[in-house]
């Protein structure tokens, strides 16, 4: 199966119309966002076209296609304008002998196993890392990137993970489970 996985969208207008755009163009089954959807935080800056509304809106209309964790700038007033759930702390995704957790990571995980998958959004710079007996991976950030990294989504398909730029659907970086 294949999916595209994107965090810290931070109500960027602009980004998450390119983030519909490139998710209808890999012709993944789902969306799996990583929390912070509408909002740009105290410590961001606004991105690009900011409109909450806007936001809502282009997610909305993927609604039936969407899994969505909770991020630390989400909060219980999103739920009158979106309509899917982003309540959950984390997601677990099983693929082959390995589960991802898929969560924020503003908070700690769930108890991680030998071989688990950690796959996160939050500090807005793609990463692939080992971390002693779990794989660390991080999407990056849609709208609001960081350390000079480009605006980016993840897509998972089968073992694979290849980062992509979401203004030009460009893959800079791939990895095998």
């Amino acid at each position: 199966m294949k999916y595209v996985i994107a965090s810290d969208i931070h109500g960027s207008a602009y980004y998450c119309g390119l983030l519909k755009d490139r998710f209808l163009e890999e012709g993944a089954e789902k969306l799996l966002l990583l929390g912070d959807l509408l909002y740009h935080g105290a410590r961001n800056a606004l991105p690009r076209d900011y409109s909450t509304l806007g936001c809502a809106a282009i997610l909305n209309s993927l609604k039936d296609r969407l899994l969505c964790v909770k991020g630390n700038c989400d909060s219980e007033v999103d739920t009158l304008v979106l309509e899917f759930p982003i309540s959950a702390s984390h997601i677990l995704l099983p693929v082959g002998e390995r589960t991802l957790i898929l969560t924020h990571g503003h908070e700690p995980p769930v108890p991680l196993k030998k071989g688990d998958v950690l796959v996160c959004g939050h500090y807005h710079v793609p990463a692939f890392e080992e971390r002693g007996t779990y794989t660390y991976v991080n999407c990056g950030s849609v709208s609001i990137p960081k350390e000079n990294s480009p605006h980016s989504y993840l897509v998972l398909d089968g073992n694979a993970l290849v980062w992509k730029d979401v203004t030009s659907g460009i893959p800079f970086r791939s990895e095998q489970l």
